[in-house]
């Protein structure tokens, strides 16, 4: 709708679903939901299906909305598209219909080639060090301040030159309002006496984040359960798999999903600080890192966006849009990407 205000979009869509009836289409899709109300409302004026894509964070919020509007319209959708199987748990036991739900994992888009991680080291004056990484929004649920309190300093008795780089700052615009995770991990920062080792570097995008991917030794994903909150999926280890980078994460919410156990990194029972700090000295003391990113790059082609669009497109077969709109559908859902 060319503004990224959520009142204005979902004003644009309420318009757009209370005229959606000439051409007549034939499906009508919620990429949230947030959404769910509106698609609803275009379908039955339709008088045609509706596909909810779920992701989480919308079955489990807190919010009032959330609980009297938006997921009961996203449960009684005609199918509902949940980004993992931790996501498909929570939504039939919100009480979605089993058969309506299929996991469909989001896609990344995937590098062509592999970026030399050196000149981001030089740029950010990093050196030769091990590098650990972490990459996304602040929330709560990442578990950055625990990391750095409770596995950081566990890492650095056995690797004292090992660094913790952080990509990433507040989430202003997130569902969920929190109170700075940014404080609390400066916090966490002092108490742990490991400010030496720990550099954030705010937001980065691009070449720069893609060097970043190619200079870490290991990628950290501390997740933690939050009440009313939940990772989806963890797109941000499966695009560290495509750069070939080894993600070691707590098993919590969606991120089994993410990330194979073996293959693309290590999964770790939940809240067991020594075993995370084990699993991330074993990436560091390995020496097979060139064979370990070709077969983690490789691993993570089951992420591929053009994997989500066959996956999508055997949906909308079994809901009988077929033919020319599943072919149109494919190509918007292509664009939407690039834009």
């Amino acid at each position: 709708c060319g503004s990224h205000k959520p009142g204005h979009f979902l004003t644009a869509a309420s318009w757009l679903a209370a005229h959606a009836r000439e051409p007549r289409p034939r499906l009508v899709v919620a990429t949230s939901g947030v959404t769910a109300p509106i698609a609803r409302l275009a379908a039955r004026r339709s008088r045609c299906p509706c596909l909810v894509f779920v992701h989480g964070l919308d079955i489990v919020a807190p919010q009032w909305l959330y609980q009297r509007l938006f997921w009961p319209a996203a449960r009684g959708a005609d199918h509902i598209v949940a980004n993992s199987a931790n996501t498909r748990e929570l939504a039939v036991m919100r009480g979605a219909d089993p058969e309506a739900v299929t996991i469909i994992n989001p896609g990344v888009e995937w590098p062509r080639s592999l970026v030399d991680g050196a000149s981001f080291r030089a740029h950010f004056d990093l050196g030769q060090a091990p590098l650990l990484l972490a990459v996304g929004r602040f929330a709560a649920r990442k578990g950055l301040p625990e990391f750095t309190e409770h596995v950081l300093p566990r890492i650095l008795s056995a690797r004292p030159d090992a660094r913790f780089v952080i990509i990433g700052d507040e989430a202003s615009d997130a569902i969920r309002r929190e109170h700075s995770v940014k404080a609390r991990i400066e916090a966490a920062v002092a108490r742990a006496g490991v400010a030496h080792a720990v550099r954030h570097l705010g937001t980065l995008e691009g070449a720069l984040l893609d060097q970043a991917y190619a200079a870490a030794d290991c990628h950290v994903f501390p997740l933690v359960p939050v009440e009313g909150d939940v990772e989806g999926f963890g797109m941000v280890a499966a695009e560290a798999a495509s750069h070939g980078l080894w993600t070691v994460a707590f098993a919590e919410g969606g991120v089994a999903d993410a990330v194979q156990h073996d293959v693309t990194g290590t999964l770790v029972a939940r809240g067991d600080f020594e075993a995370f700090a084990d699993a991330v000295s074993a990436v560091l003391d390995r020496d097979d890192e060139v064979q370990r990113r070709g077969r983690c790059r490789e691993a993570a082609r089951r992420h591929d966006w053009s994997r989500f669009d066959k996956e999508l497109l055997e949906t909308l077969d079994k809901l009988g849009i077929e033919g020319a709109a599943a072919n149109d559908f494919e190509i918007a859902s292509t664009r939407s990407r690039r834009l």
